[in-house]
């Protein structure tokens, strides 16, 4: 039986855009594969500093993104990505969309938790994104990232709540 998934990208809209996106990508069944959350923080294991470090490889590997808060959780990740340039940029080089993005930072970093050990790691396929359109909803979307791990206990990806 083929389930019906929600679509929730926006009709018609090029996801390669200049603007700021925000993502968030969880880990297949919600395993806690990443560290955890003691006093409201978040401590990293191995698999998590992965994570953390192949985001913080984007912009290097993609100069016309920039990142801004992101958080890695035990078992998903929530970022704020901006595609950058101007239009002599967008002429000369190809600007990946959204989904390359994401699908660069999931296949890189899934191949780095396997190089680790971790072979039984695997991303949920898909992830939720939200295109941020004002001021006003970057600030909530920042204090939503930044205060993550202090409401861990009432997560709807936390399996233990």
């Amino acid at each position: 039986m083929i389930r019906n998934r929600k679509l929730n990208r926006l009709t018609g809209f090029d996801y390669s855009n200049e603007g700021y996106y925000f993502v968030t990508i969880c880990v297949k069944d919600k395993t806690e594969w990443f560290g955890e959350i003691k006093d409201g923080r978040m401590m990293l294991n191995e698999y998590g500093k992965i994570v953390k470090n192949r985001w913080v490889w984007l912009p290097k590997q993609y100069f016309y993104i920039q990142l801004d808060e992101f958080v890695v959780m035990s078992n998903h990740f929530h970022g704020i990505l901006s595609i950058v340039g101007n239009g002599r940029d967008r002429s000369v080089h190809k600007i990946k969309s959204l989904f390359e993005l994401i699908g660069a930072f999931k296949t890189t970093s899934s191949k780095l938790i396997h190089r680790a050990g971790l072979l039984e790691f695997q991303w949920q396929k898909s992830f939720y994104d939200h295109i941020i359109r004002n001021e006003q909803d970057l600030t909530r979307v920042r204090e939503y990232i930044v205060n993550n791990p202090l409401k861990w206990e009432e997560d709807t990806e936390n399996v233990k709540s």
